[in-house]
């Protein structure tokens, strides 16, 4: 990490403000270069005019400079606040780069914080994640991340075990006494806490990962019930083909809309029916795969037609995926109606018409995504943190035999196993070949 690095902290495009950062020994000697100021005052925003290497003006704007350690990066750090746009950026970024200073790779100035101490490893991925939140309630517990809630739930579980460890330690040392009865239930109950802390945490961080991904949202039903006509009246848009021909619709369409505070990913499918047509049939073939992925299911009668297979067959589809939050919309309500609700009592349905508006289905919906984002538990925002508290859950899980049959040195492999795995979350014991792998996920300039 001795080496200088920049790059452009902003989305490219057009814009009011662009940030160019500098990380590194020589930050502020570039700083110097390209403003042509030799005095600069650390944390202090300097109006300034900024040069290219052959002393043409390229912008005026504002400078910043933070000096080690009090950075984000824990090193020298200089921002450059330029007007927006690809082109002025641009060449500040240019000017740095001919001065002998490395484009950062991606996440790497995120990295160096990491290095240096100024965060751990859940503070980087919450910041990673907060970039890309798809709803307010993610952007509130990214915030409670990024503040140390998930590294508290790290160090007390950690804590735990240890304690845990160190007696069974000792009195591995003290083999031929008997194992106090009140220092064993102590122990068992330790675990017994952690690991239904660990199920229930690991429960909501999947039942609530939409909340940072997008949840994705379905829309079924079989042919020309009105799937299309819903999915352009939830964006605003013709974005779908509506018409009476069944089998309009071959292929899953999927497009990102707001639902109150959540962006949700909408997905309409092709009509779900027996069909010989080969092309018709494999969209058919990606309409149920959709409901596999999906988290939650909106499946689509028509209230103007009679109860059919086709419709049995939609309805047994939803009733064994009921694992999945699941809307029944009878739709065409505006016209005469012929559809026997019997068959869709234990759903709740709502009625709706492209003449009358989705405003009711659209309210279920906000409805339902508020109710999956409530809670106070605590959430585990990626694959990895999740993977290291099932494996501690798993590791305490098999330590609790050996330890009820005296096996204590069989007991304290396992859980210097889980130690290990619940420790990695924040700070890992891993090469920097995996942090290399973690931080490259980042944009470029975090």
């Amino acid at each position: 990490m001795s080496d200088t690095i920049t790059a452009i902290a902003t989305a490219h495009g057009v814009s009011s403000i662009s940030i160019v950062r500098v990380s590194g020994s020589r930050a502020l000697e570039v700083a110097k270069s390209l403003s042509k100021k030799e005095q600069i005052t650390p944390r202090y925003a300097h109006l300034v005019s900024l040069y290219n290497k052959t002393d043409d003006l390229i912008d005026q704007a504002i400078m910043i400079y933070f000096a080690a350690p009090n950075s984000f990066t824990g090193e020298e750090i200089v921002e450059f606040q330029c007007h927006g746009g690809m082109i002025v950026a641009q060449e500040i970024l240019d000017t740095i780069l001919s001065l002998g200073v490395r484009l950062a790779l991606p996440g790497e100035f995120s990295k160096r914080a990491f290095l240096n101490g100024k965060i751990d490893l859940t503070e980087a991925e919450a910041i990673s994640k907060l970039i890309e939140a798809k709803s307010v309630d993610a952007a509130k517990i990214l915030a409670k991340q990024m503040k140390g809630e998930l590294k508290a739930f790290v160090d007390e579980s950690r804590e735990a075990l240890l304690r845990s460890l160190a007696y069974s330690e000792v009195m591995i040392d003290y083999a031929e006494e008997d194992i106090p009865d009140d220092i064993l239930s102590s122990i068992l109950l330790q675990l017994n806490a952690l690991e239904e802390k660990i199920e229930r945490i690991v429960d909501a961080s999947h039942r609530r990962r939409g909340l940072i991904e997008g949840f994705k949202v379905a829309i079924i039903g079989k042919p020309n019930v009105g799937k299309s006509s819903l999915l352009n009246a939830l964006l605003s848009y013709d974005r779908a083909i509506v018409s009476d021909i069944a089998g309009t619709t071959r292929d899953t369409i999927e497009e990102q809309v707001r639902i109150g505070s959540h962006i949700i990913r909408l997905v309409d499918t092709a009509g779900i029916r027996e069909s010989d047509d080969t092309i018709e049939k494999i969209g058919i073939e990606r309409s149920l795969s959709s409901v596999e992925d999906a988290d939650i299911v909106i499946a689509l009668f028509d209230g103007s037609r009679p109860f059919d297979t086709e419709d049995e067959k939609i309805l047994s589809l939803v009733r064994n995926h009921r694992e999945k939050e699941v809307i029944v919309a009878i739709n065409k309500s505006d016209l005469p109606q012929v559809l026997v609700r019997e068959h869709f009592e234990d759903f709740d349905p709502v009625e709706v018409s492209v003449k009358h508006g989705f405003k009711v289905l659209t309210q279920r919906l906000e409805a339902l995504l508020d109710s999956i984002g409530e809670g106070e538990e605590l959430m585990l925002i990626s694959a990895r943190q999740i993977e290291a508290v099932e494996l501690a859950k798993k590791a305490i899980y098999e330590a609790k035999e050996p330890l009820l049959h005296g096996e204590l040195e069989f007991f304290s492999y396992h859980l210097q196993e889980a130690v290990k795995a619940i420790s990695s979350i924040s700070k890992p014991y891993d090469s920097e070949e995996i942090l290399d792998k973690m931080f490259g996920e980042f944009c470029l300039g975090k």
